[in-house]
């Protein structure tokens, strides 16, 4: 299928766009520098997320509209409890948080200025994965006694 978007669609979309090249970036490169095997799992998992995310708005961008996936679960890797955790780690989390809070938030606005329906599901069903990956770090954070909310 494929649909024909206005200017503020396809500016919206390439702001999603460097979005998620910067989400695949960062998730990739921490994964390599986190210390704890459990959110090294967790970003690395997330990357591959990301990436499908940049083809479905790439996709989106060239004017198609692709199937969309059903893989919304993020699976939250099992660990040790009880590992240590360099401020590094916590850096990296806080960091990916505050990523995921942003691009939540842009997809949010999008969502609201597509005419289209099918886009707006698309767009709707990403930004549901991107608070899950949000929410998958708020509970490892706070499993690791990371973060508290008051």
């Amino acid at each position: 299928m494929t649909i024909t978007l206005t200017q503020k669609e396809r500016m919206l979309l390439e702001d999603l766009k460097s979005s998620e090249e910067i989400c695949v970036v960062k998730y990739a490169n921490y994964a390599s520098l986190a210390q704890d095997k459990q959110l090294k799992t967790l970003f690395e998992n997330h990357a591959k997320l990301e990436q499908q995310h940049l083809n479905t708005v790439n996709s989106l961008l060239s004017g198609q509209i692709p199937p969309m996936s059903q893989q919304n679960n993020v699976q939250q890797p099992q660990g040790d409890e009880n590992a240590s955790l360099s401020i590094s780690d916590k850096e990296l989390c806080t960091d990916m948080l505050m990523t995921e809070k942003h691009v939540s938030s842009t997809y949010n606005t999008a969502i609201f200025e597509f005419a289209d329906k099918r886009v707006r599901d698309i767009l709707n069903h990403i930004q549901k994965e991107e608070q899950q990956h949000g929410e998958a770090i708020f509970k490892y954070m706070e499993t690791k006694g990371l973060y508290q909310p008051q």
